[in-house]
């Protein structure tokens, strides 16, 4: 069985500041983390204390199955599991993959196409829970990216902006690599991918990796116009963006 070590997140972030339609998102509507299942204790009571009254939870059945809840699971804090894929090894291109930035932005393309309705789910929680929704997968990069940027487009944020967010990750990729580890490693390995020998050769902890980020919405722009479309189709009302502007900016709302 796999010793799971409980830690800090190292990839927690409040998107309060960012600039939207209206003004600026509003702290302690959202905050987007790694893997919160493994936080300890003393880390999910203080996230608790702060507000936070919901949770995303974009990782697949199998990686939940290994920590569950964690924690948080003792408190009075709602739980969504919203899987964007059917297992990680679907982000793996072919039998020898490269996690190269191109690789990554192709995969994100994927998820917003194939994961519309679950984005979709996704969005409403945030819109119509109370207090500080927070959203995670295990790195906190790219499910957890990609629902970032359907959230942020929703609330019209500048490109810039998005890529910005996302490239914030970049300095924390070794710590979320140690943090996540024993979790991941033996679910590769049972998919027949060695995590290390993966991250060695990996270009992903190098400088561009914005470059996965903007290849998705120029994707979506080039393709639909309306970058979000893939969602409207999807089930995404007016009704659901406005009450997410109103949140955005208006504690109250």
């Amino acid at each position: 069985m796999t010793s799971i070590t409980l830690s800090a997140p190292v990839n927690l972030r409040d998107l309060g500041g960012i600039a939207v339609d209206g003004g600026s998102l509003r702290t302690g509507l959202v905050i987007r983390t790694d893997d919160l299942s493994l936080v300890t204790a003393s880390v999910a009571g203080e996230l608790y204390e702060k507000g936070l009254r919901s949770i995303i939870d974009l990782r697949s059945v199998e990686e939940a199955q290994v920590t569950g809840r964690g924690p948080l699971g003792e408190l009075p804090v709602a739980y969504h599991h919203v899987p964007l894929m059917g297992s990680i090894g679907e982000a793996m291109d072919g039998d020898t993959p490269a996690l190269t930035h191109e690789t990554m932005g192709r995969m994100y393309v994927g998820l917003v196409e194939n994961a519309a309705s679950q984005l979709v789910t996704a969005l409403n929680v945030i819109a119509y829970s109370p207090g500080t929704t927070a959203f995670h997968c295990a790195a906190g990069r790219d499910r957890t990216g990609v629902l970032a940027a359907v959230l942020l487009l929703a609330l019209g944020a500048d490109d810039q902006e998005i890529v910005a967010d996302y490239a914030l990750t970049g300095p924390n990729m070794p710590a979320i690599q140690e943090r996540t580890q024993s979790v991941i490693g033996p679910i590769m390995l049972k998919l027949g991918f060695d995590l290390e020998q993966l991250n060695r050769g990996s270009e992903l902890e190098k400088d561009g990796m914005e470059h996965s980020m903007q290849m998705l919405i120029a994707t979506l722009r080039e393709t639909y116009g309306d970058p979000l479309t893939p969602l409207r189709v999807a089930g995404l009302s007016p009704d659901t963006v406005a009450q997410l502007r109103r949140r955005a900016l208006d504690p109250a709302a």
